[in-house]
């Protein structure tokens, strides 16, 4: 376990009171929060079917691929982080993208790309691989009976939530029609679908249907395969069928630390996303977070500053720990974070240079059930409908994930001379996604993940801190106006939930403000002996159940 300074022991249970309920069998003891409320009722579906988290958390990740599909999808990847019960285990899966062996590394320098080369964004798909390796490690039930609520989605039709209608009729739909089976499906007679208008995607649903009979392996070889390379190779694209067949899902040591009393784990490289949250707490206090007051102005503040110290860290720092490993433990040491707080003053902000690279498409599920499993996934495509680009007899929507790697024009901005994220082939990009779970005594009080880019971190850091500190309940928590770091100048970044008041007393501490309801959503699952709640980002209309 790493420590951090700035820790006081303090109660042994959360701040907020769970509802009582009325008699101890209403107790709920399983549950699930996803950003798709088809894909939270998939979760609880395989639960009363004698699923575990595990099975729970793959099944709705399919599902989520044909429902959410701006946001995840077979042609994505992600990061699993798992607590198994049974011997209080904890497990970070990476099946992030993956650079091509033919990557055109000087040609990413040039973003943004014309959209005739925007092929040579797409990384290798992880995700089915991801998910396969899941349930053999965890999973109980079939393989094959995971993947029927996806499949029965896209071949028999599924109902438009509130999300994925705003972005069919957005200022992007013309991108996102470039899509063949997208089109046809989700633009039915050359009309964006409406709330609650069925649709199906018949491509996907013979994929689907592959996948269950044949297993993974049949995305990354023989038809599906070649489909996908010829879709993105027309793109400018150096993927080849060697690269999907060489995909591998690495396992990697989880990021775990201990903050007043709590034990705190999340994702270690090449996420960035655990590194922020590792950072705030290592750098104050309970205490002081509850008198600044995260929602306030001078917490705010205090938060952004010490958020911009971490977006550094990660320019300089993360990369793919395959090819080049980071010192964590050094980067957290207590004097380091102390004398980097020293500098933070409440009464004016430090001038730092731009991170240039940004990502959107996210979708995080998190899942528990009645033995203490609990899953927190957070998968993606990266930017809406990712490259806008599909397989044509496969209707697998491919990822744009290599825009996340460092630009050489941001690495000069800070004065890196060899970033860590820059393009090479094989290496997975840095990412801001952030699953996290926080155990005290062992076991799970909450679990939560979140979708948005470079508002991930930041945003499930507030979240989390907003549950630990002020006692809120993690309906209230998800609801609170948060804010984020402008990736591109590490400007303060608003939703509207905050008062003119407050930007105002932001702008006289130094900050550089801009009200902006930013695509972002946080899922929460919390634990205590009255049973489990959940809540879920109304943001991008999503759903908790429990059961």
């Amino acid at each position: 376990m790493l420590p951090l300074a700035a820790a006081s022991l303090v109660s042994a249970s959360l701040a907020f009171a769970l509802p009582t309920p009325g008699r101890a069998a209403a107790r709920a003891k399983a549950g699930a929060a996803t950003e798709s409320a088809l894909s939270t009722r998939t979760a609880l579906a395989e639960l009363k079917r004698g699923g575990n988290a595990v099975d729970a958390v793959i099944a709705a990740a399919l599902a989520a691929g044909v429902v959410a599909p701006t946001s995840s999808g077979l042609g994505g990847g992600g990061f699993a982080l798992v607590h198994r019960a049974s011997d209080h285990s904890d497990t970070v899966l990476d099946f992030r993208e993956t650079a091509p062996a033919g990557i055109d590394g000087a040609a990413l320098d040039h973003r943004p790309l014309p959209d005739a080369e925007r092929g040579k964004l797409v990384g290798v798909p992880g995700e089915a691989r991801g998910l396969a390796e899941l349930h053999r490690r965890f999973g109980k039930r079939p393989w094959a009976e995971l993947v029927e609520a996806a499949l029965r989605f896209a071949r028999d039709g599924f109902a438009v939530d509130m999300h994925l209608a705003e972005q069919l009729r957005g200022k992007n739909q013309a991108r996102f029609r470039q899509v063949a089976s997208l089109d046809r499906a989700l633009w039915p007679g050359g009309k964006a679908a409406l709330l609650g208008q069925r649709v199906k995607r018949p491509e996907l649903a013979k994929t689907l249907a592959t996948l269950a009979a044949q297993g993974p392996d049949s995305v990354y070889s023989g038809p599906i395969a070649a489909d996908l390379v010829a879709a993105a190779r027309q793109f400018g694209s150096a993927i080849t069928t060697e690269d999907l067949a060489h995909y591998a899902v690495r396992e990697r040591p989880v990021l775990e630390f201990a903050w007043e009393g709590y034990e705190i784990v999340t994702m270690p490289p090449p996420s960035a996303g655990g590194l922020l949250l590792a950072e705030v707490l290592g750098s104050y206090s309970r205490d002081e977070l509850e008198r600044a007051g995260v929602r306030e102005p001078l917490g705010v503040h205090l938060l952004a500053e010490t958020m911009r110290g971490a977006f550094v860290d990660r320019a300089r720092f993360i990369g793919d720990p395959g090819f080049l490993p980071v010192d964590i433990q050094r980067l957290l040491l207590p004097a380091r974070l102390a004398a980097r707080k020293a500098k933070v003053s409440p009464d004016s902000t430090q001038t730092l240079r731009a991170i240039a690279d940004d990502e959107h498409g996210t979708h995080a599920l998190v899942v528990a059930d009645a033995q203490g499993n609990v899953v927190s996934l957070t998968t993606t495509v990266n930017t809406a409908f990712g490259a806008k680009i599909a397989g044509e007899s496969s209707g697998i929507v491919l990822n744009d994930e290599l825009d996340d790697f460092t630009p050489r024009s941001a690495a000069d901005a800070l004065g890196i001379a060899f970033p860590p994220n820059v393009a090479r082939p094989g290496l997975r990009p840095t990412s801001s996604m952030t699953p996290t779970i926080v155990l005290k005594d062992g076991k799970p009080v909450l679990a939560l993940g979140g979708s948005g880019g470079q508002a991930i971190a930041p945003n499930v850091t507030q979240t989390l801190l907003g549950i630990l500190v002020h006692g809120e309940t993690p309906a209230q928590a998800v609801k609170a106006p948060r804010f984020m770091l402008n990736p591109r100048d590490l400007s303060l970044a608003l939703n509207s939930g905050f008062s003119d008041a407050a930007r105002a007393d932001l702008e006289r501490r130094g900050e550089k403000v801009k009200v902006v309801d930013f695509p972002t959503a946080v899922q929460v699952l919390a634990f205590s002996p009255s049973g489990v709640v959940g809540a879920s980002d109304p943001r991008k209309g999503g759903v908790a159940l429990v059961q």
